[in-house]
């Protein structure tokens, strides 16, 4: 079967997946297409060409619920948690793509699109819609690339300051004790907790300029 860009970014998604972004070579990337490594370059450059372009062919696959009837709150839920869904399907490449690919996000992006359109829909000005969406991508983005690399479940369980409670204290299990403390961290709970307050958040500012305050810049 001849070589193709689209079979290409297929087999390194496949190695990306099992091994990660590291392990992808052009070596084995030909010898998973069985291949001649020098023909892989008359197709892509090199392998940060290839990385751009198995993360442009995961981000088309991105999908959303189309809710254009329903609250702007409920409608950056939703676009949150789909794009979240799909981070997880291939949390080796995207955990690489949010920390090193910052154009990882393009002006034609579903995503991208649909995020401004809710920003709008939800009463932002026009002068701030961009500035507002672009910050939600970068908490979404930045919560999602510490649940891939696991630094949101190490952050999550670090004790409290303050005295150690000791084994009779009130989160031990037993009689009276309370419920014990969850194995690690619910990351569920945690991206809906966030997104509580983005949206928290955003209606505060909008109540505060309908209200007729100042809530420029300062």
């Amino acid at each position: 079967m001849p070589l193709t860009e689209a079979g290409i970014y297929a087999a390194a998604l496949r190695l990306i997946d099992e091994d990660g972004v590291e392990a992808l070579t052009m070596r084995r990337l030909a010898t998973a297409l069985d291949a001649n490594p020098m023909s892989l370059y008359h197709h892509v450059p090199n392998k940060e060409a290839v990385l751009r372009g198995v993360t442009r062919t995961v981000g088309a696959q991105f999908r959303t619920v189309t809710m254009e009837d329903a609250p702007w709150q409920e409608r950056v839920r939703l676009l949150a948690t789909d794009f979240r869904t799909l981070a997880h399907r291939h949390p080796k490449l995207m955990a690489y793509a949010f920390s090193h690919q910052p154009d990882f996000i393009q002006p034609d992006d579903p995503f991208w699109i649909a995020l401004t359109a809710i920003v709008a829909a939800a009463g932002v000005p026009e002068p701030e819609i961009v500035e507002v969406a672009a910050l939600t991508v970068a908490v979404v983005l930045g919560v999602l690339g510490a649940e891939l690399n696991g630094s949101l479940q190490q952050w999550a369980s670090l004790k409290p300051p303050g005295p150690d409670v000791g084994e009779a204290g009130p989160m031990d299990a037993g009689p009276g004790g309370g419920e014990a403390r969850p194995e690690g961290p619910d990351q569920d709970r945690m991206f809906r907790l966030v997104m509580d307050t983005l949206i928290t958040g955003l209606e505060s500012r909008l109540a505060a300029g309908r209200d007729g305050r100042d809530v420029g810049r300062r």
